[in-house]
């Protein structure tokens, strides 16, 4: 396939223009806003829908649907009663580093905010799902995930609570729960994690701060320690405009 000079090798096949030529006005019109947005920095305020659609021959909801779907992508976000450019992406390593670190290493400032943490006896469905024992105590903590202040996803997290007993008076909701599991002598052994594209619920999208319909990453992950013990089951919602994910494959 004859490729451009110019083809960047994580963009879509000669950017995404369909071979027999016939391009939808929106798509042509999200392209050339994409290329104004890639020449401000973030944080600039963008057109109006009304000078675009002015500078583009086009109508408004044509305007309307390219800035949607940019903004779904992340590359813009509303403030206010505009829309500016927005900064890129979290990435988060698939591994069992913390959120707390993954947001340091892209010099972000983590942060948590508690929803809930309460306790009750485990499950059938928890249960079978962690090796957990059924109707034993569980601690059940709920925070949403902060970077420098922005709301970014909802995590809650599911720990017998005879593993970490005085997980409501000794832990602070801010911090790492798992530097407070290392402070307490307990190491991480393996995780199987399982990633998928949900819509957020009501409840879901009032507390990250966003519409029901922004796409979000869901990951589950069920931990266990360096003696294959039961650790922690995690549910971890994303927003899908401001993460992306990265691993790291070898050969075998």
């Amino acid at each position: 396939m004859d490729y451009p000079n110019d083809q960047a090798p994580g963009a879509p096949v000669r950017s995404g223009i369909p071979e027999h030529g016939r391009i939808p006005k929106y798509y042509a019109v999200k392209a050339r806003i994409d290329q104004l947005v890639g020449a401000l920095g973030e944080g600039s305020v963008i057109p109006t829908e009304r000078d675009l659609s002015e500078e583009y021959g086009v109508a408004r909801e044509t305007v309307r649907q390219a800035l949607r779907e940019l903004v779904l992508e992340g590359k813009l976000r509303r403030q206010g009663r505009g829309t500016v450019v927005a900064g890129p992406k979290l990435e988060q390593p698939l591994s069992l580093a913390s959120y707390t670190e993954g947001v340091r290493r892209q010099g972000r400032t983590p942060g948590r905010s508690l929803v809930t943490l309460d306790r009750f006896p485990c499950p059938a469905a928890l249960a079978a799902e962690t090796g957990l024992e059924r109707g034993e105590p569980v601690w059940h903590l709920e925070r949403v995930l902060l970077a420098d202040d922005e709301r970014v996803g909802l995590e809650s997290t599911y720990v017998a609570v005879a593993r970490v007993p005085h997980l409501d008076t000794d832990f602070h909701p801010d911090s790492s729960f798992y530097g407070y599991l290392h402070e307490k002598g307990i190491a991480f052994g393996d995780a199987d994690e399982r990633i998928e594209t949900v819509l957020a619920t009501p409840r879901e999208a009032l507390l990250i701060g966003t519409p029901p319909a922004l796409p979000m990453l869901l990951i589950h992950r069920v931990s266990r320690d360096t003696g294959g013990r039961p650790l922690e089951r995690v549910r971890s919602l994303y927003r899908g405009d401001r993460f992306s994910f990265s691993a790291h494959l070898g050969g075998g």
